[in-house]
């Protein structure tokens, strides 16, 4: 066995620990944001039933608490449609202008037609999402 297969060795169980390491991390992460959305959530729900048993005006606010959390995430899922919508599209028109470039007097750069359809697909989206609430 040679220096060059002694580094060779090292550096992949360097790759392979580190893979590891990065996937385990992820995994965790990914446990803890799930449990800790649970337990909002249960709380939450919990809060609300809560309030809407007790007499008076309490149903009423969390029924209104309700709707304004609806109108409120429909309004999240519209912005993050119309960003996401514009992004694809910038990423289609310099993917079109990269590969004009990259070769020229070929036809090409209208692969990056595709990625600015689904750019002006998802941007359009979000208009429908709007409408059917």
């Amino acid at each position: 066995m040679g220096a060059g297969s002694a580094g060779a060795l090292g550096l992949f169980l360097f790759l392979a620990v580190g893979a590891v390491a990065l996937f385990s991390m992820v995994a965790v992460t990914t446990w803890a944001d799930a449990r800790r959305k649970e337990r909002e959530s249960y709380y939450k729900n919990d809060m609300l039933k809560k309030l809407a048993d007790t007499p008076g005006p309490g149903a009423t606010s969390a029924l209104e608490l309700m709707r304004e959390e609806a109108r409120l995430e429909t309004l999240r899922t519209r912005q993050g449609l119309k960003i996401g919508g514009m992004v694809t599209m910038a990423v289609g028109v310099g993917l079109m202008i990269f590969l004009k470039a990259l070769i020229p007097g070929e036809p090409i750069y209208l692969c990056g037609l595709l990625v600015l359809l689904i750019g002006a697909a998802l941007y359009g989206g979000s208009y429908m999402v709007a409408e059917a609430q």
